[in-house]
């Protein structure tokens, strides 16, 4: 592969590469002497194939991978960093270097111990999971592949692979790097891919070989390949790819279907040689992997307030106490000798300064104000409502598809409870992504019998009865095919009136697509290969029509062809594609140019109806017309059109045309849109053949999901590509749209509108449509705000097509477009581009400042998930895109209900329940702390022992509020479906308002008042067994026990469901107080204890005040609480209490009890489903291949002995098993 070769035909090209790099990059390359490569452009790179010398000197990267967020030299500095990053943290830290100061009153051990606990566990979670993302990394890394070294297939790690290597890839085997495709042992240089891993589509692509290229096949010839590869630079454009092969001076153009992507894996093809073009992190699916967008909760940014809110009433408690001290510092007390000798903090003769330092002791000794354990506790329970309550829930668990829910991020549980606005997608998400040809229009006939769901339903509605048509015995229903009417089956469609047309159409469809097949020849076996299910639809119809496509070449489809010369004649026909002009969201429309036996060329083209209306041909406008009202009754019926057109070329006009095809193909600079151009130049002129109409029924529960999801308060919008009749009626379907309600439509089908567009005049179009949609959103913002004030008013809709939404989009109109739609219950969106459906999104996220919820299944909806609060991912049939830039995942849109009305709201009523206590619990501590501080001249004395102060959010108050936050449920997952009004709380923010807040703040006042002063007057009377008064320490141990007594019962006050494990964690924590105490007052002098607490617990156990403080203090100190909480729930009470009161007899739900052994209920299947989902999950945004994988259940499977089925996204699973033997099976 190396050699002095290299540097010899660099010396020989240099003078034509320069003049070449010269007319790419429109400035001379500047020479480099010493035979060295010259630097490369800007805008292309240069690679010479097979020869690592010559490519050494540009120093291309390594094809090794990390996906790590660390190594051993950056975990502690970068772990450290990302801990400082929380404000909460830096706080802690300051207070601890604040604390080994001679100014600070205790010990370091205080706030030092906590704050290094809370860290040691978070960097162990970082560790743990660096640790996981480097076994991945190593297994890939390490998986082994072929390269050619002196004329032998030589096996290396995928980490030693060079750009420009030649490299060969066995079947099922994955491509190592980005590949230039050479050689196929497959005819004519074809091969099969599979991109799975890079869209989580299972459809098998086609890729072809330059021609010139297809003899490089074995060993001996592959090393005589030297060619030079002028390509683009490494960028994340999946579907794109530019550059020329320059071989033996002649310069070849290179597209997409010559790049085996890295990731994708190779099928039906027993091998095939490439060349490394891109390796390592500059592959295009690595540099796909995107950090999905980091989110935080609404809830978590109010608690910032929250502690912000703590740092203003520390710092006003600081400066009370400073303030008091300068004016209570003197030397009249003679008693304290103050008059000399002492330090700065306690000189009469500088008041200041005395109170300045006292600010700063003071700020140490109230630190615990500052809950040190909110945030881990907080994160803690997150992640097991994620792990243990949404992954597991039975109700979330789709059979068929054997699909648990998932929950990729466990950031956002909380913000679940408070959603809003729901944004759909359509297909595949509220409807099931199952083609089915159902009708079609030829040469302006109507043609198939049979009646949709949404027909069904709109007659319902209408209170009519639909005349069901009886089914010929013959009809044939299979996949993608649920058509009959016997005019055209079987070849009768001979007898029509336009048989000619009929057979364009049929051939249209047979011919115009990028179909693979698999199987047999023969129509019962072959299998259809589909970028979409409508396209195999179609080919699926062409067949049942006597047209069988049954096999594809590169430049070869053959169809067997059915009763076209007489009945019952079979004619298998061969037709030449000549150019494919493909299918994206820009052109919406496919074309292809084929050439007949006979030498007939002939442009198929089929697309969206816009799109090829404006490019028929002058003329037949009664077709035209009787089409598109064909159209619109397909989609008034919630069917799926496509036109159907073609056009005779003259073999001059396509020579030409094709040269300037050819031209804009080698094109190294904006090839896309030259493409795009050159193919505008031919799909014009066009003859209507006629439309197909194809129907994807509702997802099951579709219905009754969005009733009662607009029952908790929650509107809903579809945003959807099809047109607004079948948008329309599928919302009417999914009960999103009745007729009780006022419909406000702004579309862009209006006859004024169309006679400004026939003239041309993009800037005129642009003007008069601005001011057309200004003025409809004017009106309806109008008749809206009207129907508002009345008292009766019915709810209102809004229906708004893309051209219509693109202008009212823009910032003028944008404000009135938002008042509008806020006043609507349901919005949609028809005719959108995926841009727009992440602009709606974000207008209503940023200006409404509503949270919002995104919902889709398709790689088209990943900008609009990323764009709402929470994204979440529908497992379907258009590939993983969308659950992989997901938060939450489920595989049918009804687990919404779930999702949202069970464990959205019981995570927000919890997580809002364990700040508020955290809130309260560490003000009541730190506040008896301040009332000491009045007794003790503002010296800073403290009234806790350090230990009782570090140990009293770690140990004594830790787990309770763990428990509430995992187990507290208002009503049952049952009843929360069956009052989906008891979600608006969520809505409202109920629990977390600063009314709530401040009645939490309100009772901790009261309760630090009763526990220090009560104990204090009890200290003052009270004596010990030997007579003597009881002293500080006493008091204050005293009190302590009090305080952990007491904000343990009052969890259990504010708990709606308890547990036996509510009891366990309550009882240990005020247990583990009493053992801590009992063993700590024993130990004398050491150089973590002090003796201030020595043998006090004994003392205090042996006296009468003791027992009854402990007893009277906490019912004093809750009574409060208890009196507010009785007369709340009886005469001011939440919706949820209603609904307990309702159900107070009801059986109890034991369902509880199985929420960590849910597995026990499950069939086998199920069972081994679960199984998997219990193995450990990598959440980590990076992977070895693609976007975001959802884990990597079959790594940990095939250690723990589990069988993994096989999916399609799984990544780690086949790159781990390579060369492993596989678990056995048992039986």
């Amino acid at each position: 592969m190396s050699g002095g070769g290299g540097w010899e035909r660099i010396r020989s090209t240099r003078g034509g590469r320069l003049s070449r790099e010269t007319s790419l990059t429109g400035r001379t390359a500047r020479t480099v002497r010493l035979g060295r490569v010259q630097p490369q452009a800007p805008g292309y790179r240069t690679i010479f194939c097979n020869d690592r010398e010559a490519n050494l000197p540009v120093r291309f990267k390594g094809n090794s991978i990390s996906t790590t967020k660390y190594n051993f030299l950056t975990f502690l500095p970068k772990g450290l960093f990302e801990q400082f990053r929380r404000v909460a943290n830096c706080y802690f830290l300051l207070i601890s270097i604040l604390s080994m100061t001679p100014i600070s009153p205790v010990n370091p051990v205080t706030n030092v111990v906590p704050l290094s606990l809370v860290l040691f566990v978070s960097l162990i979670k970082e560790a743990f999971e660096d640790w996981k993302r480097l076994q991945n990394d190593m297994v890939i890394n390490n998986n082994p592949v072929d390269v050619l070294h002196d004329q032998v297939w030589e096996t290396i790690p995928w980490k030693k692979l060079q750009v420009g290597d030649i490299v060969r890839i066995k079947q099922d085997g994955f491509f190592p790097a980005d590949l230039l495709f050479l050689a196929s042992t497959n005819a004519d240089g074809v091969c099969y891919i599979e991109t799975s891993n890079l869209d989580g589509e299972t459809n098998l692509k086609i890729r072809k070989a330059v021609e010139r290229t297809w003899d490089y096949l074995t060993p001996e010839k592959a090393v005589e390949f030297k060619g030079e590869v002028q390509c683009e630079q490494p960028n994340n454009s999946l579907y794109t790819f530019t550059g020329n092969l320059i071989i033996e001076n002649q310069t070849l153009p290179l597209s997409p279907n010559q790049l085996l992507l890295r990731g994708c894996s190779l099928r039906n093809t027993e091998y095939i040689v490439g060349a490394v073009i891109f390796t390592g992190h500059e592959t295009k699916v690595m540099m796909n992997s995107m950090n999905v967008p980091s989110k935080r909760s609404t809830l978590e940014r109010k608690l910032d307030k929250l502690i912000l809110a703590l740092f203003g009433t520390l710092f006003g408690m600081c400066l009370v106490g400073a303030i008091g001290s300068g004016i209570f510092i003197s030397s009249d007390y003679y008693y304290l000798e103050l008059q000399r000798g002492v330090g700065l903090e306690f000189n009469p003769s500088s008041r200041f300064s005395v109170a300045i330092l006292t600010l700063f002791t003071l700020i140490t000794l109230y630190s615990t104000i500052i809950p040190i354990s909110l945030y881990v506790s907080i994160e803690m329970i997150k992640f097991i409502q994620c792990a243990q309550f949404i992954n597991k829930d039975l109700h979330m668990y789709h059979v068929e598809t054997n699909t648990p829910a998932l929950a990729r991020t466990s950031n956002l549980n909380e913000e679940l409870g408070q959603v809003e606005y729901i944004f759909s997608d359509k297909t595949g998400t509220l409807t099931r992504n199952l083609m089915e040809f159902f009708k079609c229009s030829i040469g302006g006939e109507v043609y198939g019998t049979g009646f949709t769901e949404i027909e069904r339903g709109g007659a319902q509605r209408m209170g009519a009865k639909i005349q069901e048509a009886q089914r010929s015995p013959h009809a044939v229903h299979e996949k993608g095919f649920n058509f009959d009417d016997s005019r055209i089956m079987r070849g009768a469609w001979r007898n029509e009136s336009n048989p000619d047309v009929c057979k364009e159409f049929f051939r249209c469809l047979a011919i115009c697509h990028t179909v693979l097949t698999e199987g047999d020849e023969s129509p019962d076996k072959i299998t259809y290969q589909a970028a979409s299910p409508d396209e195999a639809a179609l080919v699926t119809a062409a067949k049942n029509f006597g047209f069988f496509f049954y096999r594809r070449t590169p430049t070869m489809i053959y169809v067997r062809e059915s009763h076209v010369e007489k009945m019952g004649n079979i004619t298998d026909v061969p037709y030449e594609i000549l150019n494919v002009l493909e299918f994206n969201s820009t052109r919406k429309r496919q074309s292809v140019v084929c050439r007949y036996a006979d030498g007939r060329l002939v442009l198929y083209c089929k697309g969206a109806d816009t799109v090829i209306y404006e490019r028929l041909a002058d003329g037949n406008n009664e077709l035209k017309k009787i089409t598109r009202e064909h159209l619109e009754q397909f989609g008034s019926a919630g069917l799926r059109t496509l036109c159907l057109a073609y056009k005779d070329l003259n073999p001059e006009t396509y020579e030409s045309w094709n040269e300037k095809f050819i031209q804009a193909k080698s094109s190294l600079r904006d090839r896309e849109k030259k493409l795009d151009e050159v193919a505008e130049l031919i799909e014009k002129d066009l003859i209507l053949i006629g439309a197909t109409a194809i129907e994807d029924k509702l997802q099951e529960g579709v219905p009754a999901c969005i009733e009662t999801l607009a029952k908790a308060g929650i509107k809903i919008w579809v945003l959807t590509g099809d047109k607004m009749e079948t948008a329309i009626n599928i919302a009417y379907a999914c009960n999103l749209i009745n007729n009780d309600m006022k419909q406000f439509i702004i579309s862009s089908e209006t006859d004024a509108i169309r006679e400004v567009e026939e003239k041309g005049d993009q800037v005129e179009i642009a003007r008069f449509m601005k001011e057309v949609v200004k003025e409809e959103l004017k009106r309806c913002l109008e008749e809206a705000q009207h129907s508002m004030c009345t008292v009766s008013g019915p709810k209102l809709t809004l229906v708004i097509d893309g051209k219509c939404l693109m202008y009212a989009l823009d910032p003028s109109l944008r404000v009135m477009l938002l008042n509008l739609s806020l006043n609507c219950s349901s919005v949609v969106c028809c005719r959108v581009s995926p841009l727009q459906k992440a602009q709606v999104t974000s207008l209503v996220k940023k200006g409404a400042r509503k949270i919002t919820l995104s919902i889709g299944d398709g790689a088209n909806d990943v900008s609009m998930i990323q764009a709402a609060h929470i994204g979440v991912g529908i497992s379907g049939m258009e590939g993983m895109q969308a659950v992989m830039a997901s938060d939450f995942a489920i595989a049918q849109f009804r687990f919404l209900t779930d999702l949202l009305l069970v464990h959205g709201r019981w995570s927000y009523l919890r997580i809002c329940k364990v700040i508020t206590y955290f809130f309260y619990k560490n003000l009541t501590f730190t506040l008896t702390q301040f009332w000491f501080t009045f007794h003790t001249g503002f010296s800073g004395q403290r009234f806790y022992d350090d230990w009782f102060q570090s140990l009293y959010n770690v140990i004594f108050t830790a787990l309770p509020v763990i428990i509430v936050g995992l187990f507290d449920k208002d009503v049952s997952a049952a009843l929360s479906k069956k009052y989906p009004e008891l979600y608006k709380e969520g809505i409202k923010n109920m629990f977390f308002k600063w009314r709530v807040v401040w009645t939490w703040a309100f009772f901790s006042v009261y309760q630090s008042l009763v526990f220090y002063h009560f104990v204090t007057i009890s200290g003052t009377s009270g004596k010990n067994l030997s007579g003597r008064m009881f002293g500080l320490w006493d008091v204050s141990t005293m009190a302590f026990t009090c305080v952990v007594i007491t904000v343990n019962l009052r969890l259990l006050m504010m708990c709606n469901s308890i547990t036996r494990w509510h009891y366990i964690s309550v009882g240990g924590s005020i247990l583990a107080w009493f053992v801590f105490i009992l063993i700590y007052s024993l130990l004398r002098v050491s150089p973590f204890v002090e003796e201030n607490v020595y043998y006090v617990i004994y003392v205090l156990m042996g006296t009468f005040y003791f027992y009854l403080t402990i007893i009277l203090v906490p019912i004093v100190a809750l009574l409060g609480d208890f009196i507010y909480q009785g007369v709340e729930r009886w005469f001011f009470p939440y919706d949820y209490q209603v609904v307990q009161e309702m159900h107070r007899n009801d059986p109890e739900d034991n369902s509880r009890a199985g929420l960590l052994e849910i597995g026990n209920r499950l069939t086998p299947q199920e069972e081994r489903s679960y199984a998997i989902a219990q193995l450990p999950r990598e959440l980590s945004k990076h992977t070895g291949f693609a976007f975001d994988s959802p884990g990597y259940e079959s790594f940990f499977a095939a250690q723990l002995g589990v069988h993994a089925p096989q999916k399609a996204w799984d990544v780690a699973r086949r790159a781990s098993m390579r060369g492993k033997p596989k678990p056995s099976k048992k039986h």
